[in-house]
């Protein structure tokens, strides 16, 4: 686990210029259309709940270190194709989980559709703390696995 942290004190400038503008870009695109940052454009029915903010700062750096982990490091990857996949799939999954996580309930067309308004004042609002813990661990995962790849060597066959 450390080395895999350690990695990241190798890192350029330019890799923690992407991590910082990957980072707000991230907390921008999550937080503005869920009113978490409020703004005339977009609105909210129920009230920001006091964990969302957290779960956006946690969400934006994880997703920035996760960015800056594409900036080509000068040396050959060791990772194989279907480990980047994952990863990516991964980082964008929680991205978007945490989108749910701290969105309102009640604005939400696809909770609304197959809830209704009380049925998502009652069991999505509830649920949405698990959804916010679920997108950090995936982001988590996703960039451990990134890091992991950073520092192993690619085997020759």
């Amino acid at each position: 686990m450390w080395s895999t942290c350690a990695s990241m004190l190798t890192w350029s400038r330019l890799r923690w210029l992407v991590a910082v503008l990957g980072g707000l870009m991230i907390a921008v695109l999550v937080a503005l259309p869920t009113a978490v940052i409020p703004n005339p454009v977009f609105g909210r029915s129920v009230a920001v709940t006091w964990w969302s903010y957290p779960v956006v700062v946690v969400t934006a750096i994880l997703g920035g270190l996760l960015i800056a982990t594409y900036v080509r490091s000068g040396e050959t990857p060791g990772t194989t194709t279907d480990e980047v996949d994952g990863a990516t799939k991964l980082g964008m999954a929680g991205t978007l989980v945490t989108f749910f996580a701290v969105g309102c309930p009640v604005c939400n067309k696809l909770v609304l559709l197959a809830l209704g308004a009380s049925g998502a004042v009652t069991w999505f609002a509830p649920f949405q703390p698990f959804l916010a813990l679920a997108s950090i661990a995936l982001m988590v995962v996703a960039l451990r696995i990134r890091l992991r790849n950073e520092t192993s060597c690619p085997v020759s066959i």
